[in-house]
């Protein structure tokens, strides 16, 4: 996820450039740059680190022209570095590209692109864009665009310039946003409405497939087959701050609401197309290199460790090698029994986490292989693992974590089935299955999350008790563990998550009449005997919170309430079971007046021990 900027007019474009990427730098930021226009040729300024980088940067000899493009980067394609910050340009530098997204097909792109002559400067996706314009380029700007936008696939928002065209710009998107601000003798394009607020209210949401001719006096919008397209005006209401969080009060309900994109972005290109593989680019693993695993630990802390809890069953049960999950900072200190057979996973959001990282430093020094999952190109432990995979996430401002745990649990399925794949321990039918109803989850998160007046009712009914348990077995306590944590995080609340089968063994001492008990009732394999724990906790007149699949009628008989979730294999709904939880919590902390997205005494990036 990026920031994204352009500007046409009457006057200079530098200022607004600079002005919208400071509003959109929460956006992204290990990386910015600017493209200008001066009528002869495109001045191109970029630099790695923080805006304030380039500021310095050109700030004794600020690039003047009437039209430019900006953009602050969050890597998803090539570390962070000068090279690979945006915008960037053809052979010749008569093309200019900003892109947020990922374009799924860019290395068959780039490898026809590098046969035929063209010299690439980055490690990016998006640098196929403006190599690719230049070689279909016909002197008709837009009909060339239009060419480009055949030949790519995947999620995207992109504004090209052109030398030869000093009095346009043009933009396009599919699956990401992008704004055009109306002005007078002046028009603005942008990712995110914050960057334009103070310019105007006045703007046009472009959707997706749409391809936007902009001048400083006109805006001339087409569908996909090229035919005009009558936009009504929208007026923005929001203050500067409501618009950073996109229109949502706080940034985890914002970040709740972005995990579709999220998900969809961490599965781009590494299905294949006909389901039956998982394909994993950056690792080339084989199955003599799997089959070599003895064991797998996963090493993480807090939201990242119930991630990795989660992984393990996805591990076990498709790759069938043993896997251990343990806390970072209790790893280093257990001496765990490691050797060159074993593969240590680290998974830390920030890839900054000071326990994860020593940890994965022990690790190191015992033998063992290391990979990372994390969502932060560049970082500590991306740098200091033998391999990395990376969660697609985007920046996640708020302190609970939400969209970053759903794309780790991506990641662990993945890797799951990509070494189940690659040891034949999964039946090709069964791959299918569930690389199908993978590539449907972003919708169903979507549908998930278009529904949550009934969560605010439960939050406010609720949300001032005392203490609140979570139950659930099999992959459903996992997940219990991830709500639990979200609920006491940002409410502070009592919140416990236990194994449903351990209610006897001690917790039913604490089921009161009256108390909350969020049970999740998901997994068809251990469907009955969650039930009758349900039954036990009603017995001590508990209040029931069940979450359950569509099409559960069993569920309702016993608890009080039932938030339900669209039903797919149980391997996989807890990517959709997470989701009440998340928004549950949300509302529960709102419903008792506390600070959501910066709960007290934590920090977002944990770096000391």
């Amino acid at each position: 996820m990026c920031g994204i900027v352009g500007y046409i007019g009457s006057k200079q474009a530098t200022p607004f450039l600079i002005e919208g990427l400071t509003k959109l730098e929460y956006r992204g930021y290990d990386s910015a740059g600017i493209a200008v226009l001066n009528g002869e040729k495109i001045r191109v300024e970029k630099s790695v680190g923080r805006l304030a980088a380039l500021e310095e940067k050109i700030e004794s000899n600020v690039p003047e022209g009437n039209i430019g493009i900006g953009h602050t980067r969050w890597a998803t394609h090539g570390r962070p570095s000068d090279n690979n910050s945006h915008p960037h340009t053809d052979c010749y530098g008569d093309f200019a590209v900003v892109h947020n997204g990922i374009i799924e097909n860019y290395m068959t792109l780039k490898e026809d692109l590098l046969a035929k002559g063209h010299k690439f400067l980055s490690d990016t996706d998006t640098e196929v864009l403006p190599h690719l314009l230049e070689e279909v380029y016909n002197g008709d700007f837009e009909a060339s665009v239009r060419e480009v936008i055949k030949r790519i696939e995947g999620s995207y928002a992109i504004v090209f310039m052109s030398k030869n065209d000093p009095d346009k710009l043009i933009c396009t998107k599919q699956d990401n946003p992008m704004v055009i601000g109306l002005g007078d003798d002046e028009n603005f394009i942008a990712s995110d409405i914050p960057a334009i607020i103070s310019r105007t209210r006045r703007t046009y949401i472009v959707n997706d497939g749409e391809v936007a001719v902009v001048k400083k006096d006109s805006v001339w919008i087409t569908n996909s087959l090229g035919e005009p397209i009558t936009k009504k005006v929208f007026e923005v209401n929001w203050n500067a701050e409501a618009a950073e969080k996109g229109g949502y009060e706080h940034f985890m309900l914002k970040e709740i609401h972005e995990q579709p994109k999220a998900v969809r972005d961490t599965l781009a290109s590494r299905i294949a197309k006909d389901n039956s593989a998982v394909v994993l680019e950056e690792l080339s693993w084989t199955e003599e290199y799997v089959n070599s695993f003895s064991k797998i630990f996963i090493v993480a802390c807090g939201t990242a460790y119930h991630a990795g809890l989660v992984g393990k069953y996805y591990i076990e049960r498709l790759a069938r090698i043993p896997v251990e999950v343990d806390i970072a900072s209790e790893f280093r200190y257990r001496q765990p029994i490691i050797d060159d057979n074993t593969l240590c996973i680290v998974v830390s959001q920030s890839g900054e986490t000071s326990d994860t990282m020593a940890a994965m430093k022990e690790a190191k020094r015992l033998g063992a292989k290391t990979l990372a999952v994390t969502n932060v190109v560049g970082s500590s432990i991306a740098r200091e693992a033998d391999q990395v995979i990376y969660t697609m996430a985007g920046p996640e401002i708020a302190v609970a974590s939400t969209k970053a745990y759903t794309t780790q649990l991506i990641v662990m399925f993945l890797l799951g089935a990509y070494m189940a794949g690659l040891r034949g321990t999964v039946a090709p039918r069964r791959m299918k299955e569930l690389l199908g109803k993978l590539r449907e989850i972003p919708s169903q998160i979507s549908e998930t999350l278009e529904d949550v007046e009934p969560i605010k009712v439960f939050a406010k009914k609720y949300g001032f008790n005392t203490d609140v348990f979570f139950i659930g077995r099999a992959l459903d306590y996992e997940v219990a563990l991830e709500g639990s944590l979200k609920l006491k995080e940002i409410s502070y609340i009592h919140a416990e998550a236990y194994a449903a089968g351990e209610l006897k063994h001690g917790t039913l001492a604490l089921i009161t009449t009256g108390v909350p008990v969020v049970a999740l009732a998901t997994q068809k394999s251990v469907y009955e005997k969650t039930l009758s724990n349900i039954k036990e906790v009603k017995a001590r007149d508990a209040v029931v919170i069940g979450i359950a699949a569509e099409g559960d009628t069993e569920l309702t008989k016993y608890a009080d309430h039932v938030i339900f979730v669209p039903n797919t294999d149980e391997l996989l709904i807890p990517l959709l079971a997470v989701l009440p939880l998340q928004l549950l919590s949300y509302y529960t902390a709102i419903t008792r007046g506390a600070d959501v997205d910066k709960p007290r005494n934590l920090a977002k990036s944990v770096t000391v021990e």
